[in-house]
């Protein structure tokens, strides 16, 4: 429960202490610190004070109850205990929204987002649908994309989405940048477009890979090819489909609504105040937003997650069955933590030669959290995974390049798996299952031969 807790309700920090302050009152039982400093006004004292007296009657009650016999265990007291419970934890959302509002969006005026894919329609579309005068621009390569897309707003796209072919028309005077263009090609796609590029412009990626010759993450990637290692950089990541994200749209002055689909993502970086910002641009009624600081936490999850959602399809097609699955998911997210919590620094002539963090360091807390565990779920066990189901079909006997040939969408755990093998030896970690996918994926292994060496493989202690 507490970690499901820490999903859903942000972080409240504990804030600077300073002179004639109000008396500090915590409740165990609310995930609030009625601080009010010396600047605040009359009517937020007002609505602390009275929140506050309203919580030590509701104690006293309780524990007057308590003391009477009741306890908890009557089934009117325990619906009592309930109802109290969700009040507060109602009370202390407004509380948290009245002294966390930003104005993010209102000073925001322009947004660009690079790359015309599924998710990267998706955030478009999200980030338009909040403030109707918010111009989106969409740096796309395909002309005919862009007229379809200004003319006649396909897939009931927001009226204030503009799609064009140059960079410099889409990334002038915008505020903040979404990067949705695939790991593998995002390198050589900056490097032609840096000299529009403001140094200061702060960049959102959603591609999730490592690139295949360098094992280099976006956060390495950006900032490189953009000859600017100061570029400001966030990474959202979590489970999320395009297809959900785009099912409440407006067109015009009318809301479309499909079906109302709820989504809660991640927003890492280093910086602090920018995740907190890029948090307030993208958060809707429909679109929850946490913030971590765990950059590598994050963008390993994401990457290693397309290589153990196709082994996962693999055991679908293969029809080894539910235990199976549930074996393999979990061996899995044993895998992506060795690699991502690892701590030891390479040898030193490793590091001369492989230019990549001399350790990793991510956060178990990451790990089991959103953008781990959250989208390992989503994407191994629903048949919207594309990686998924590229490991179906191969479980099912299907070719990797016929496969490959009919999807007009990118797997990137298929161009992944390679570079999570060679990333994992240069840490000295081993992955036999996602090693297996990255042999099965060069044909030079069967599904079949896979999960028998697999199955052979010496019965060690759980780590």
């Amino acid at each position: 429960m507490a970690a499901a807790a820490a999903t859903f309700l942000p972080h409240t920090p504990t804030p600077r202490h300073r002179l004639a302050v109000a008396v500090a009152v915590h409740s165990p039982t609310r995930h609030r610190l009625s601080l009010v400093s010396s600047g605040a006004t009359d009517a937020t004292l007002s609505v602390a004070a009275a929140e506050e007296k309203a919580d030590a009657g509701e104690a006293a009650a309780e524990e007057k109850a308590q003391r009477g016999g009741g306890g908890v265990g009557g089934g009117k007291e325990r619906r009592r205990v309930v109802r109290k419970a969700w009040e507060k934890l109602v009370r202390w959302s407004r509380s948290w929204r009245r002294r966390n509002r930003s104005d993010v969006l209102e000073t925001t005026r322009k947004v660009v987002v690079l790359g015309g894919g599924s998710f990267g329609t998706a955030m478009a579309a999200q980030v338009a649908a909040k403030k109707a005068d918010l111009e989106v621009s969409m740096l796309l390569r395909d002309d005919l994309v862009c007229r379809s897309i200004n003319h006649s707003h396909i897939n009931w796209l927001p009226e204030n989405i503009t799609a064009t072919t140059s960079a410099s028309d889409a990334l002038a005077g915008a505020d903040f940048c979404f990067h949705a263009v695939p790991v593998q090609f995002s390198s050589s796609f900056l490097e032609g477009i840096s000299t529009h590029v403001d140094p200061k412009l702060p960049f959102i990626s959603l591609s999730k890979g490592l690139e295949l010759n360098t094992l280099r993450t976006m956060s390495q990637i950006i900032p490189q090819a953009l000859g600017n290692p100061r570029q400001p950089f966030i990474v959202l990541s979590g489970p999320s489909f395009a297809v959900e994200l785009m099912n409440k749209l407006p067109t015009g002055r009318n809301l479309i609504v499909i079906e109302l689909y709820i989504t809660a993502m991640v927003v890492a970086s280093k910086d602090k105040k920018l995740a907190a910002a890029v948090q307030q641009l993208l958060a809707s009624p429909n679109l929850r937003i946490s913030t971590s600081n765990d950059v590598t936490g994050v963008e390993i999850a994401g990457a290693l997650k397309n290589v153990l959602a196709i082994a996962a399809g693999i055991v679908e097609g293969m029809h080894l069955g539910n235990n199976c699955m549930a074996a393999l998911v979990a061996q899995g997210c044993s895998e992506i933590r060795w690699l991502a919590t690892k701590d030891q620094l390479m040898k030193f002539t490793d590091f001369l030669f492989f230019p990549i963090n001399p350790k990793m360091g991510a956060k178990p807390t990451t790990l089991s959290g959103l953008s781990g565990s959250g989208d390992i779920m989503l994407t191994c066990f629903v048949n919207l995974s594309r990686n998924r189901n590229v490991g179906l079909r191969l479980g099912s006997g299907e070719k990797l390049d016929k496969i490959m040939n009919s999807m007009n969408q990118v797997a990137e755990g298929v161009s992944t798996a390679g570079a999570v093998i060679a990333l994992a030896q240069k840490y000295h970690v081993k992955m036999p299952v996602l090693t297996a996918v990255a042999r099965i994926i060069d044909n030079e292994l069967t599904p079949k031969r896979a999960v028998m060496e697999l199955m052979n493989l010496p019965q060690v202690e759980e780590v």
